[in-house]
């Protein structure tokens, strides 16, 4: 049976490295992001901030609250098809839900936590759209309220402490898939 596993966390946690981590080993990695970054670029707006965090909303309010899962389930049940899966950004609970309610069992959830001011240490650094510490803030808040992020996370089926190197993460993760 293939396996399927969203990574959650807030913003700067890590999620990016342990989904490339898994798509290393041979998962196909689905961002659930690229919806966003995609209407962006389909407004012919800059991606930053502001658009991407407009775009979010906007598909929100057109699809619910479970809209990336939405707008991406026929590419998730087709790389389910063919072999595991990382889901790389799941954010809310309907999202959740509707992943759960249609994959069951073989959805499981891995929460990568790290301390805040160690994520926003990690986004004022970021090469590819970096955030301020008020951005970041700001981010974390519009996230928690918006989005309903906190219901994923809190709900994980495993934890990953993330405050220290790359090397200490991925070690961390290989103990965990060892252990499911």
């Amino acid at each position: 049976m293939n396996k399927m596993y969203a990574i959650v966390g807030m913003c700067g946690s890590g999620k990016s490295v342990v989904c490339d981590y898994l798509e290393c080993i041979g998962y196909t990695k689905i961002y659930f992001g690229g919806v966003v970054i995609n209407e962006v670029k389909k407004r012919n707006l800059e991606i930053n901030p502001e658009n991407e965090r407009m775009v979010r909303e906007d598909l929100r309010k057109q699809y619910g609250m479970g809209a990336m899962a939405e707008v991406l389930l026929p590419t998730i049940e087709e790389a389910y098809k063919r072999g595991n899966v990382v889901l790389d950004g799941l954010y809310s609970w309907d999202e959740y839900i509707i992943l759960k309610n249609k994959f069951g069992e073989s959805l499981e959830m891995i929460a990568v936590v790290s301390d805040k001011q160690t994520r926003y240490a990690r986004l004022a650094q970021r090469e590819i759209r970096p955030l301020t510490k008020e951005q970041a803030e700001q981010r974390d808040i519009q996230e928690i309220e918006n989005m309903k992020k906190g219901g994923p996370i809190a709900f994980a089926d495993y934890y990953l402490e993330n405050n220290g190197n790359k090397e200490e993460l991925e070690r961390k993760l290989e103990n965990i898939l060892r252990r499911i």
